[in-house]
């Protein structure tokens, strides 16, 4: 889990995605996400955690709900949501974090 400490420990805002491969839902997200992120560029990063491949992290963060997004700043969860959001609306929460 130290390696999640890296991720969110940026003055960034990181947008994070926990998806399972399975789930229609998360499918329908990855091409927002890539919205997202190219709108965005370098003013935030976003990152999907495969909640299969990181059990622990997602029973830790208390992942139940698909998708799951969270965003974090220097450490710190800034928001949390369970299901599907459209681009814009993502792309507006995390500038509120920039």
């Amino acid at each position: 889990m130290s390696k999640f400490g890296e991720l969110i420990e940026t003055n960034v805002p990181v947008l994070l995605d926990f998806y399972a491969e399975w789930d229609e839902a998360c499918k329908e997200m990855h091409p927002v996400l890539r919205d997202v992120a190219a709108a965005l560029g370098d003013k935030a990063r976003v990152i999907k955690i495969d909640i299969e491949k990181n059990q622990e992290l997602s029973d830790a963060l208390r992942v139940k709900g698909l998708p799951t997004l969270m965003i974090y700043k220097n450490g710190e969860m800034k928001w949390r949501q369970s299901g599907e959001q459209d681009a814009n609306t993502l792309i507006g929460l995390v500038k509120e974090f920039v």
